[in-house]
């Protein structure tokens, strides 16, 4: 490593400053390292500026390989994600260096004069730009209309206050981080909605090749990396992606012979009509492979048929595994 500064790449919005900065107070503190941030333009960012779909941005990595290209170019040493938003797919040259402990990963409700989703009347427009989030609010039969939103936390609880929206749904970590936990208005159970695999944890990568990836590993939480990697391993063997109606959660919980991992995750169809969840449980050391024993038993109960137009309305119960919502 060279004695000048350390140049942490981010997004130029106030949630990836504020992460960022979290992880540059940690190299700071925990490495005695001079740190800079780097703000990085991303296609995110452009294509939300201009409303454009997240899913029909690209989806999963649209966030993410502007960073990634600058690391690679060497105009920055670390980048800093939402790890939500990592593609699931390595990239050779680069390294995920940590995962620092992770934030509450639930999902949270912003809604107008203090309601939950429950209090909320049928038809009251709800925003939210994650198909995931979609299908399950869907699922919950609340009678809710359902839209796509895009933009920063400013922009999404603005339209609740201005009154185009009733509500919006967001990520409890992000509020977290900027200090908007008093906008909320309900925590979502995981029971009735599961977050996005890595929600709620950040992503500090560098390059492979660089000694920092070694310096770099004592800001890792090992439960946070199990956790994540346990999720992530679902999204990859289901071939989920960014855009796909999947939820996963991984806990750290005292089993019978000490500490052990608990994953539940659910793939439902785009309306959230029909549904496969599952859960599992296994040891720390094996999150890779709890992750993907549970994916492949989802397949098996028909995860990859959740399309309503694939399925048989006249099918036995012998012959039709999905389960309705």
């Amino acid at each position: 490593m060279t004695s000048d500064p350390i140049r942490i790449g981010t997004r130029a919005s106030v949630l990836a400053t504020t992460q960022s900065g979290l992880v540059a107070d940690l190299v700071s503190e925990r490495l005695g390292l001079e740190v800079v941030l780097v703000e990085i333009s991303t296609e995110g960012d452009r294509t939300q500026a201009s409303g454009t779909p997240l899913a029909a941005a690209g989806g999963t990595g649209v966030f993410v390989s502007a960073l990634r290209d600058a690391l690679l170019r060497g105009e920055v040493d670390v980048a800093v994600h939402s790890l939500k938003d990592l593609p699931t797919t390595p990239d050779p040259g680069i390294a995920l260096a940590a995962t620092p402990t992770r934030e509450d990963p639930r999902d949270v409700v912003v809604a107008r004069d203090g309601l939950t989703l429950g209090e909320l009347p049928v038809g009251s427009r709800v925003g939210t730009g994650s198909p995931r989030r979609v299908a399950q609010l869907q699922a919950l039969g609340l009678g809710l209309d359902v839209v796509g939103i895009r933009g920063n936390v400013d922009t999404r609880i603005g339209k609740v206050r201005s009154g185009d929206y009733d509500a919006v749904v967001l990520a409890r970590a992000g509020l977290a981080r900027i200090g908007r936990l008093d906008e909320v208005t309900e925590v979502l159970d995981p029971l009735q909605v599961l977050p996005a695999p890595g929600q709620g944890a950040l992503a500090v990568e560098c390059r492979a090749d660089d000694d920092l990836a070694a310096a770099l590993a004592v800001l890792d939480h090992p439960a946070t990396r199990a956790a994540v990697t346990a999720e992530r391993t679902v999204l990859a063997t289901l071939e989920g992606g960014c855009s796909a109606p999947i939820g996963a959660l991984a806990e750290v919980v005292e089993g019978e012979d000490g500490e052990e991992l608990w994953v539940r995750a659910v793939a439902l169809s785009p309306d959230g009509a029909l549904s496969v969840r599952m859960s599992a449980s296994g040891p720390l050391d094996d999150a890779a492979g709890l992750g993907s024993r549970l994916a492949k038993e989802m397949l098996a109960d028909g995860a990859g048929e959740l399309d309503p137009s694939d399925t048989n309305p006249g099918a036995g119960p012998d012959e039709d595994k999905v389960h309705r919502a």
